[in-house]
Parts: structure tokens; C-alpha cells; sequence
């Protein structure tokens, strides 16, 4: 007999939570904030409505259902099984946060704060979850498949973002290496530069929309399902041994971005969490490309 399907509840600590385990108390954290000229309710008031919003998406988990939550902190320890409807309780970044851990499990984004999120992934109100849940545990759902990347090295390191990965020293120095284009008769150049940016049409609404847009760029940006990438190198750096001429393109799957290191260590991170990084030492290569595994977000 299969398994009941299981819920699992993303969500993370509140600002609020951080501020009162900094200081000690709700008091000298006010205390603190007010010293700044902020009032420690405007963050409280948002607390208390992403509070609510995961109790009441957890009344509305169907009672032959299973339920597990995890923090965004544990994610890297959490063990996501092939029945789970993943539930994602906050902001557009927490499901970036938890789509390279899933294997095709369904997600479902709850907004908590509309107004104040862009909700381009949290597509729900709290008040949607039950209804929501039940189309999701069946197959009648409707479901975006959006594109992933992913990093490869070539000592098996593996990498998945949802909208983008970058490529970089970890203290945002010269990073210096080699950038190849498989799609492109093989071309290389040795660089220097701030790092390589390569992301998905999810990622065009953040990073890499600013510096698209910073660049002036002509390239199109994908769609959200597309099976394409865009990718920028960051101020590169012209001398006698290192080019400009490849500093932005594009990346139609099976193509990718290849990444030859030529300093100490590089690192490459996905959407932005720099602590869950591949490290990288002095000749090590790096493929960047399309993933074949998409983040199933229901609408």
C-alpha cells in the first residue's frame, strides 16, 4: 500500500526571532532599534503574520496526511521523500532556497506578507492552503516546470540553483581562470574578473535582471520555463594575459559554461546563500549549464 502523501512545511526564523536571540530580550532589542530611529513593531507586526500564516496552513493539512517542518537552516540535513508536497511558508527566496534539495516533489509558495513580496513564487494566501493542498496531492494540479542550474566539477562537486549560481572568489577579490564555451568551436580566454554570473528566467527578476540592465544588455532574457540560460562576467579585467571579448551570452541546453581555475581557491554559490559553496583549488574545471531537474511550482 503507498504512503500517504506528507507535508512538509518550509519556513524560516523571523527577523524578529534573530533580533530578540542577538539582544537577550523583546526589550533590548527595542531598546536597540530604537536607538537607530526604528520601532521594533514594524518588524513584530511581521512575525506575528508569518506565525499565523504557518499555523494556519498547518490546520489546513489534510487529516490523513503526514506533516514534518523544517527551518530553513536544516535543509542540507532534511531527508525530502518522493511523496512529500512541499509546502514553502514565506518570501520568493525561501523557495530558491529549498528547490536544490527536491527531487520533483510538487511545491506550493504561501505568501506571507502580501504586498511586500514580489510573489512571483509564493503564489498563495494561507487562506488558499487547503484547497491548494488537496489539488496538489492529486493530478489535477497545475504545475510550472521552471529551468534550474547547475555546476558540475570535475571532482563530482554538483551544484543546483533555481535563479542563479555564481562563480567568484569568497572574499570578492580578482578571481582569476579560464572561460570556455563548449556551443562555440571550443573557444577560451584567461580572465580576470569580479566572478561569473549564470542564471534562469526565474533568476532575470533578480541578480541578474541588475546586471543585465546595469550592462545595457541586448540579450533576451528567458522565461521562467525556458530551457535557457543567460550568463555576464563581472568588470573583466583587460591585460597582456587576460581578455574581455567573452563577457556575456547565452546557454541553450545541452550547451554549457566551462570554468578553468587559475587562482588559489575559487567558490562557486547558488541563489545567494555563499555558506553552502563548492570549493574550488588551482586547476580544478567547472561545467555550468542547464539542469535536466525542474522545480514543479503549483500555480
Amino acid at each position: 500500500m503507498s504512503l500517504a502523501p506528507r507535508a512538509v512545511l518550509v519556513h524560516r526564523t523571523t527577523e524578529y526571532e534573530e533580533l530578540v536571540a542577538r539582544h537577550g530580550t523583546h526589550g533590548q532589542a527595542a531598546f536597540f532599534l530604537a536607538s537607530r530611529g526604528r520601532d521594533i513593531e514594524e518588524v513584530a507586526a511581521r512575525h506575528r503574520r508569518a506565525r499565523a500564516a504557518l499555523a494556519e496552513v498547518t490546520l489546513a493539512v489534510p487529516l490523513t496526511w503526514r506533516q514534518a517542518r523544517v527551518e530553513r537552516g536544516d535543509l542540507d540535513r532534511f531527508l525530502f521523500a518522493p511523496e512529500d508536497v512541499v509546502v514553502v511558508i514565506g518570501q520568493d527566496g525561501l523557495v530558491a532556497n529549498a528547490a536544490k534539495y527536491l527531487t520533483g516533489q510538487p511545491v506550493i509558495g504561501i505568501d506571507t506578507d502580501p504586498g511586500r513580496n514580489p510573489g512571483v513564487l509564493v503564489r498563495h494566501r494561507p487562506g488558499d492552503a487547503a484547497r491548494v493542498l488537496a489539488s496538489a496531492g492529486g493530478s489535477g494540479s497545475s504545475v510550472d516546470e521552471l529551468t534550474m542550474v547547475e555546476a558540475v566539477a570535475d571532482d563530482t562537486q554538483r551544484l543546483l540553483a533555481l535563479n542563479e549560481i555564481f562563480l567568484g572568489t569568497a572574499g570578492h577579490q580578482t578571481a582569476r581562470y579560464r572561460l570556455g564555451l563548449e556551443d562555440d568551436g571550443g573557444v577560451v580566454e584567461a580572465q580576470a574578473s569580479s566572478g561569473v554570473l549564470v542564471g534562469t528566467g526565474t533568476g532575470a527578476t533578480g541578480w541578474l535582471r541588475s546586471v543585465w540592465q546595469e550592462r545595457g544588455s541586448r540579450i533576451a532574457l528567458p522565461s521562467p520555463t525556458e530551457d535557457r540560460l543567460v550568463w555576464f562576467v563581472r568588470e573583466a579585467w583587460p591585460s597582456p594575459a587576460t581578455g574581455t571579448s567573452l563577457v556575456a551570452g547565452e546557454l541553450a541546453a545541452p550547451a554549457a559554461l566551462t570554468v578553468t581555475v587559475e587562482s588559489d581557491r575559487l567558490i562557486a554559490f547558488g541563489d545567494g546563500i555563499e555558506t553552502d559553496a563548492l570549493q574550488l583549488t588551482w586547476g580544478q574545471t567547472i561545467r555550468v549549464g542547464v539542469c535536466e531537474q525542474r522545480l514543479r511550482l503549483v500555480g
